[in-house]
């Protein structure tokens, strides 16, 4: 794992703007949300409807030239790791988001990570891009030698520990970076959730839905 960000779909330029952003604090939402919001003038914020898009950008510009320092990493229990991952598409295809949440074995929370993925992406391929997110995150930061999968993607599921072909057109880079990203973990399982199921990667991906909105800038 590199300090590259990771790749997106198409994102209008103040959208790409904030990703960069948060690939600059490894993409935890509430560290970058908090950076823009205090780089915005005023009481503005990221999400404030007060916020111009011109003051949005130029708060942006000065984050990413002042340069990013990512948020120190908690410290684990053991090798032990969960990830919850979810996507959320609004319209399918439309504004879509990335959310991922990493726990240590004692399931301590560990991570909460988003990101927009593009301002017309499909379900399917912001569930891939959510796994690739957690996984990029964990191992960027952490050695783990066991880990649970908690997704609701059944897509996702087969293609990866199903070994069947991916069904989506497009998602074959983020599949590979997957199948490769775990190759590095010894031991790892996926637990299917259902709808009624909780999952806290839900709201960070809803997070990266609304900044896919944001534009043009």
């Amino acid at each position: 794992m590199t300090d590259d960000p990771l790749p997106t779909e198409h994102l209008s330029p103040l959208a790409a703007l904030v990703d960069e952003v948060l690939a600059g604090v490894g993409y935890e939402v509430a560290a970058a949300t908090d950076a823009i919001d205090d780089a915005v003038p005023g009481y503005g914020g990221l999400f404030d409807p007060g916020t111009t898009p011109s003051e949005l950008r130029r708060a942006l510009e000065t984050l990413l030239e002042s340069g990013l320092t990512r948020p120190s990493v908690p410290e684990p229990t053991g090798d032990a790791f969960v990830l919850y991952v979810d996507g959320s598409s609004r319209g399918n295809p439309g504004p879509a988001g990335a959310g991922a949440v990493i726990l240590d074995g004692a399931e301590d929370e560990l991570a909460r990570l988003g990101r927009p993925v593009g301002s017309r992406t499909g379900n399917n391929t912001v569930e891939y891009v959510a796994l690739q997110l957690g996984l990029a995150e964990l191992l960027a930061r952490y050695e783990p030698r066991r880990l649970e999968v908690r997704i609701d993607s059944m897509t996702v599921i087969r293609d990866v520990w199903g070994g069947e072909d991916p069904t989506e057109p497009g998602v074959e880079t983020y599949s590979e970076a997957i199948t490769a990203a775990l190759s590095a973990v010894p031991a790892h399982r996926y637990t299917h959730l259902a709808d009624s199921d909780p999952n806290p990667a839900d709201a960070l991906a809803t997070v990266g839905a609304d900044i896919a909105t944001l534009g043009p800038g």
